[in-house]
């Protein structure tokens, strides 16, 4: 049972009334929380047959507890992601409002669930640059992006100020900004421990700052979607009117259902979007779009000289469409993006670029051998490699990152397991060195008695 502060519990009261109130705490207290996962459609996952959906996402749904998902193939494989219902909405938002090609931003966007849902549901031919300040969690994000597959992607490790210097780039800009967190306090702790008026009036003050500094490389007409997952006003519809009122920013409605049952702003009038754990099945998510007003034209940002390599010629046949991508080198790993983002990646050099579109090969020795992300990602040229199906056994033992015996030949061999591309092997013959990477494996030995089938 969570036990919530007697300060925060007047601080809802005051926001909701006493009897809407004392319906959210009680749900914040008593209830367990949801479990639902958004499968990757575009890797072949599908939403199990009378699944129970989540209402605002047709790629989601609920579990019916919480399953193992450590032992779960298809999670390491990236055939769906773990994610809360509300966070979601996301991909309902573009769906409506998105119906071309643009340049999205993600700012905050570790640890990639919302971003992986971004990637899911805009138009093709999108380019996503997902970034995170904080470090650990860029790697994090990543890995994480790396799983879901898509080859338009640019993952950064940047300051909202570095971004907000590539003036009227984006089209579109998701801010969902670090907060006081009060909707999360069912299902984690340290939310309720660390919360207090301070840290509101802290975290208000860094969200200010946040878009104050991403605002430029916001285009005229583009839209900002800001979001956090905590009730207060200060955090939510005080920021909203913030860029309204600093920057003229204009509030855009999304439709929604009304047996969805999530709350509408509060005294405010513009649209916003509050998911209350009292109301509908998730954690506590606010929500708004603005569109930004027209301005005069600025200076483009200077790009950084960061010319493309040659592909080696033996990586081409790694790729399904090589002759329109261009090769980036990062440390010893060489990265393939579409031919159609040279410009964006001249831009985005200055920035820390940890990853660009698809992974495609780690150095060794004087030649390559394949990144990880070919095992997942959708622009890898299926057939590029022998492939091994392996059993459940052995597929945790290659997650652990322990060395396996497959009949297969010699060379880099990419594993299967049910048909899901899990990594590659380097097979000697009587063993295989496995490739797994290391940040990636699981630590625990235990083999499950059954194992979990979540699709």
């Amino acid at each position: 049972m969570t036990t919530i502060d007697s300060l925060f519990a007047e601080q809802i009261g005051n926001l909701l009334g006493a009897e809407q109130a004392a319906d959210l705490l009680r749900a914040l207290e008593h209830s367990e929380p949801s479990v639902s996962v958004r499968v990757n459609e575009r890797r072949g996952a599908q939403v199990p047959a009378g699944a129970d959906r989540v209402p605002w996402c047709p790629q989601g749904f609920y579990c019916v507890d919480r399953p193992a998902f450590t032992f779960d193939v298809d999670h390491h494989a990236g055939m769906y992601y773990v994610q809360d219902a509300s966070s979601m909405f996301i991909a309902h938002v573009i769906r409506n409002l998105v119906d071309a090609p643009v340049r999205y931003l993600d700012l905050c966007a570790a640890p990639g669930g919302k971003t992986t849902a971004a990637v899911q549901a805009l138009p093709e031919d999108s380019l996503v640059v997902a970034n995170e300040y904080v470090a650990g969690r860029a790697r994090v994000l990543a890995d994480n992006v790396m799983r879901w597959g898509n080859d338009n992607v640019v993952v950064t490790n940047a300051a909202p100020a570095a971004l907000g210097r590539l003036t009227h780039h984006f089209d579109v800009v998701a801010a969902d900004v670090p907060c006081s967190g009060e909707g999360m306090m069912r299902k984690d702790d340290e939310a309720v421990a660390q919360w207090s008026p301070a840290l509101v009036e802290q975290c208000a003050a860094r969200q200010r700052s946040i878009l104050d500094d991403v605002w430029p490389a916001l285009r005229p007409g583009g839209l900002m979607i800001y979001s956090t997952c905590t009730f207060n006003l200060a955090e939510n519809e005080q920021m909203v009117n913030y860029l309204i009122e600093h920057y003229g920013a204009e509030p855009v409605a999304v439709p929604i259902q009304d047996e969805w049952h999530i709350a509408p702003a509060i005294d405010s009038p513009f649209p916003a979007y509050r998911f209350m754990p009292h109301l509908t099945r998730g954690e506590g998510l606010f929500m708004a779009v603005l569109r930004k007003p027209d301005e005069a034209a600025a200076r483009p940002a200077k790009a950084r000289r960061d010319n493309p390599v040659a592909m080696p010629a033996e990586l081409r046949q790694w790729l399904m469409n090589a002759q329109d991508m261009m090769v980036m080198r990062r440390g010893d790993e060489l990265h393939a993006i579409g031919k159609q983002w040279a410009a964006d990646l001249a831009l985005l050099g200055n920035l820390n670029v940890l990853s660009a579109g698809v992974p495609l090969a780690v150095a060794k020795g004087k030649g390559w051998m394949p990144h990880q992300a070919l095992a997942w990602n959708v622009a890898a040229q299926r057939g590029a490699w022998p492939v091994a199906e392996v059993d459940y056994p052995t597929a945790l033992a290659y997650l652990r990152g322990e060395a396996v015996v497959i009949d297969a030949p010699r060379g880099y061999v990419l594993l299967t397991h049910r048909g899901r591309h899990m990594g590659f092997v380097n097979n000697l013959g009587n063993r295989a060195n496995n490739l797994y990477p290391k940040p990636l494996r699981i630590l625990t030995s235990h083999l499950p008695d059954t194992p979990p089938t979540i699709l």
